[in-house]
């Protein structure tokens, strides 16, 4: 995925990381100051702060199912298992998903709320890199909406008054093609070894791109570096550029199943979810979460505020925290937010569970203030010492 803290871009979903201290949204207007902007939409449904507003799941169901259309964004169906968790919704719930620019960014969502305020055809739920569901929540886009399962989504992973709250999230990690590749890589330290010359690639441009901009962060764990201080990471690319072994071909799934990034630093999620496919085009792939770059980050779901189908925008939410929509998305090589308390309550797929990637230690997530700091660092350096 690339988004910040996470990000996204074609067919890896991308995502505009801040060039400067703050994210720059555009403004475009358009609709009254309503709660919802969208043709037919209940203002009652559309105030809705949790599931007592309605009465029961029963009542939510019925009114979202007379909405009957859920519109979302930028939710590639190969992105975290996105494509069955659509199918399931639909099958599960007489309402038809909309499924608009799946190859979107964080920074398009945004802009289609402001954009496509008041029509019918505006998102109604957001999947978006943390520091983009802030900045949507300080310029008043989103809805606030507790889930039933409020409580079992951790302190720090949510916006007290629901907002927003984090859905799903991993690793940074090393694919590799053991078909074309003799030795694995398993550390960031590894990548210097000659033997990759010119194989090693990020997802995307780190200024632009959270996937890449999160594997600068991992390098930079790896080399004596913090979540105060991004820069080693800067540096340690600057040695991979110099030795000879930065590939700057941008990942996708395209340019690994040709061979041209044998060697790919990305989410564990997403790297995981392209070995069976690589596997039918008889390529090994492997993948190590780096165990001296340990870096870890969440993706977060927000409701807009001016929603055209705000019930069923809400039933959306239920769905996606329940034991089911959470395991949908573990099925996706994705760690769902409330993994801890489902392994807890033994509801979370052991099967599913057993497939991820192993991951050595525990990770510390930035704050807002460490993630801003980092991007501005790497807005300055990268595109100077590493693209330039």
């Amino acid at each position: 995925m690339q988004r910040t803290t996470l990000g996204r871009r074609p067919t890896l979903r991308t995502a505009a990381v801040l060039a400067t201290a703050t994210l720059t949204l555009a403004a475009c207007g358009g609709g009254d100051d309503g709660g919802s902007g969208g043709g037919g939409s209940d203002s009652d449904a559309a105030s809705a702060t949790s599931l007592s507003d309605f009465g029961d799941l029963d009542a939510l169901v019925a009114a979202a199912e007379a909405e009957g259309t859920l519109n979302v964004i930028a939710l590639p169906p190969d992105w975290a298992n996105y494509g069955e968790m659509i199918s399931t919704f639909e099958e599960k719930y007489d309402i038809q998903v909309e499924s608009a620019l799946p190859d979107g960014s964080s920074q398009d969502e945004l802009n289609a709320v402001t954009s496509q305020r008041g029509q019918d055809r505006a998102p109604d739920v957001l999947d978006l890199g943390t520091a983009f569901a802030r900045q949507a929540q300080a310029q008043d886009l989103l809805a606030p909406y507790q889930v039933q399962t409020w409580d079992e989504i951790p302190e720090g992973q949510k916006d007290p008054e629901g907002h927003w709250y984090n859905d799903y999230g991993g690793y940074i990690s090393i694919g590799c093609n053991a078909t074309v590749i003799a030795e694995c890589p398993t550390t960031f330290a590894d990548l210097l070894d000659p033997q990759y010359a010119g194989q090693v690639a990020l997802n995307g441009n780190p200024t632009q791109a959270a996937a890449a901009f999160s594997g600068v962060w991992a390098a930079s764990l790896a080399n004596g570096g913090s979540l105060d201080d991004i820069g080693p990471g800067i540096d340690f690319f600057k040695q991979v550029k110099d030795v000879g072994n930065f590939n700057p071909v941008e990942i996708t799934p395209a340019t690994i199943q040709s061979g041209e990034t044998p060697l790919a630093l990305d989410w564990d999620y997403l790297n995981a979810g392209l070995t069976d496919t690589l596997a039918d085009q008889g390529v090994e792939w492997q993948v190590a979460v780096p165990t001296d770059g340990l870096f870890g980050g969440y993706y977060s779901q927000a409701i807009s505020k001016f929603a055209p189908h705000p019930a069923a925008a809400r039933l959306w939410q239920e769905f996606l925290y329940s034991d089911e929509g959470q395991n949908i998305w573990l099925g996706g090589g994705a760690r769902p937010v409330r993994l801890p308390a489902m392994e807890q309550a033994g509801t979370a797929d052991a099967e599913l569970l057993s497939a991820l990637p192993p991951v050595e230690g525990t990770a510390d997530f930035p704050s807002q203030e460490q993630e801003t700091a980092a991007q501005q660092v790497v807005a300055e350096r990268w595109n100077a010492e590493i693209s330039g």
